[in-house]
C-alpha cells in the first residue's frame, strides 16, 4: 500500500478501535486501582460507590443524579448470577455494556420493573441448561461490564441507597473456576504505537459482531491481525510514521464527530437521540429491538460509536435516559463562566422519572468544584423557586447571585468556557420524537 494509503486505513482503524481499547482500558482501572468514587474491585465483584459523583472523579460526562454500582463481568470462567434486590419503587437501572460499548442489556424501573429478581449471566455461545430461560442474559463478548445507578436525592438519601448497594450481588453459577481477565500487551511497544498494539490483543481477544469481521480484515496491512510476537517493537519508521499520522486523522474526526455542526442553529440543544443506536447485533432483555433505535448503515455506526465513548463511556440509550447538550447561549456565543446566564423552563421537562441539569468544564466533561458543591439542579432539588405561573428559572454563572435567595436556583460554572447536560430519566414520547425542545440559554 502507498504511505496514504496506510494513513487512510489507519485513521479507520482508529475509529473503529477507539470504542474496544477506551472501555478496556477503563475496565482495566476498575479492577486494578479504581475511578473516582468507585473503589477497585476484581472481575465478577461489584464495586460501590458511596456518594454521588464530584469534580475528583475523573470520567467524562459523569452524572450527578444516581450512585453508581460497577461491576466487570468476566465470563470466561463460566456464567454468573446476579441477585437484584426490591427498591421499592425507587429509579434504578442495570446497563450491560460489552467490551465495544454495545449495550446489550437493561435491568430495572423501565426495563423490567423494581421488584427483585434473578438473572443468570451467560458467556457467548454457551450450551447449558438455565433454571429459567426467561431470566438469561447472553453477553457477546466474555468481558463486559454493568453499570448500575440507583437515583439518589442526597446526602440523607444515601443510607437507603447503601441498603440496596448490599441486596446486588454476582455468584458464580458453578465456584472454582479461574477467571481469564485481559490479555496483556507487549510491554515492549512505544508508548506511540500503544494504541495500535492494545487493539490489536484485545480485538482478537473479544471478537466482534460476526458482521464486522469482514470490514476488520481490511487492517492487516497495519499488523492489526497479527499473531504472536508484536510487530510495533521495532516498525520500519516509514510504517511507523503512516500509523501515527493515521491515528491523529482517526482522532481528530471522532472529536469532529462530538462537536455540533457549524451550520446548527444558534443556542440549540443536542439531543444525541440515537448515539448509541449502533449496536444492531446483541439486542437483549430491556433493549428495544426496532428500527428506530438502529442505525442502519454500520460504517456511519462506528462512528457514532467512537464518538460516543469519548463523549460519554458507558451512556444508556435514549428510551432510557436523554442526554441534550449545547455549548452556546441562545445567540450562539460560546458558553463561558466570564458572563451570567439564565435557563428558563415554562414548563417541566417531559420524564417519567426525574430530570436535571449537570454542569461540565471543557475539554475534558468533567465536573467542576465550586463552593457551594453543587454540580446538578434539577427537579429533586430541595428549595427551587417557581415563578408564579409554574415556570423555573435557573441561574448559570461563576459568581454567587447578588441576592440570597437567588441561590437556590443557582447552577454554579467553571471560570472557562463549560457545556452542561439535560438528563431525562424515563423520557416520554416528546423527548423521544424531537417535538420537545429544550429551551436555550440566555445570556445577560
Amino acid at each position: 500500500m502507498t504511505q496514504p494509503e496506510l494513513e487512510a486505513l489507519a485513521a479507520d482503524a482508529y475509529v473503529y478501535g477507539y470504542p474496544l481499547v477506551s472501555d478496556l482500558t477503563m475496565v482495566e482501572r476498575f479492577t486494578q486501582g479504581g475511578v473516582g468514587i468507585l473503589p477497585a474491585a476484581p472481575f465478577n465483584h461489584f464495586s460501590h460507590a458511596t456518594r454521588l459523583a464530584g469534580p475528583d472523579d475523573p470520567f467524562a460526562s459523569v452524572n450527578n443524579d444516581t450512585v453508581y454500582s460497577v461491576a466487570q463481568l468476566d465470563l470466561s470462567e463460566g456464567p454468573q448470577v446476579l441477585s437484584v434486590p426490591d427498591t421499592g419503587g425507587a429509579y434504578y437501572v442495570l446497563q450491560f455494556v460489552d467490551a465495544w460499548t454495545d449495550n446489550f442489556a437493561y435491568l430495572g424501573s423501565r426495563a423490567t420493573g423494581t421488584g427483585g429478581q434473578t438473572w443468570l449471566i451467560v458467556p457467548p455461545d454457551w450450551h447449558g441448561t438455565p433454571a429459567d430461560p426467561q431470566r438469561v442474559i447472553v453477553a457477546p463478548t466474555t468481558v463486559a461490564c454493568i453499570v448500575g445507578r440507583f437515583a439518589c436525592t442526597g446526602p440523607d438519601d444515601l443510607p437507603r441507597v447503601r441498603a440496596l448497594q448490599e441486596g446486588l450481588t454476582l455468584e458464580p453459577l458453578e465456584p472454582g473456576g479461574l477467571v481469564a481477565g485481559l490479555p496483556e500487551p507487549d510491554f515492549e511497544v512505544p508508548e506511540r504505537l500503544a494504541f495500535f498494539e492494545r487493539l490489536r490483543i484485545w480485538m482478537a481477544a473479544f471478537p466482534p459482531a460476526a458482521a464486522d469481521i469482514e470490514y476488520q480484515q481490511r487492517f492487516a496491512p497495519l499488523g492489526l491481525l497479527d499473531v504472536g510476537p508484536s510487530p510495533y517493537r521495532a516498525p520500519a519508521p516509514e510504517w511507523t510514521l503512516a500509523l501515527l499520522k493515521g491515528m491523529a486523522a482517526g482522532r481528530e474526526r471522532v472529536e469532529a464527530a462530538t462537536r455540533p455542526p457549524e451550520d446548527h442553529p444558534a443556542g440549540e440543544w443536542r439531543a444525541g437521540l440515537h448515539l448509541f443506536d449502533y449496536n444492531v447485533d446483541f439486542l437483549g432483555p430491556g433493549t428495544i429491538d426496532d428500527s428506530e433505535w438502529r442505525i442502519p448503515d454500520r460504517r456511519a455506526a462506528y462512528l457514532s460509536r467512537a464518538a460516543a465513548a469519548r463523549a460519554g463511556l458507558w451512556g444508556n440509550h435514549a428510551y432510557e435516559a436523554v442526554y441534550a447538550t449545547t455549548y452556546d447561549d441562545a445567540d450562539g456565543r460560546p458558553l463561558s463562566g466570564a458572563h451570567a446566564y439564565t435557563l428558563r423552563f415554562d414548563e417541566p421537562p417531559p420524564a417519567d422519572a426525574f430530570w436535571s441539569v449537570t454542569m461540565y468544564g471543557l475539554p475534558e466533561y468533567h465536573l467542576v468544584a465550586n463552593p457551594i458543591a453543587r454540580y446538578s439542579i434539577g427537579d429533586r432539588t430541595p428549595g427551587l423557586v417557581y415563578g408564579e405561573d409554574g415556570s423555573l428559572t435557573l441561574l448559570l454563572q461563576h459568581e454567587p447571585p447578588a441576592h440570597p435567595a437567588a441561590v437556590a436556583n443557582w447552577l454554579p460554572t467553571p471560570e472557562g468556557g463549560f457545556r452542561p447536560i439535560i438528563r431525562l430519566y424515563q423520557p416520554k414520547r416528546p423527548a423521544l420524537d424531537g417535538t420537545y425542545r429544550v429551551p436555550p440559554i440566555q445570556r445577560h
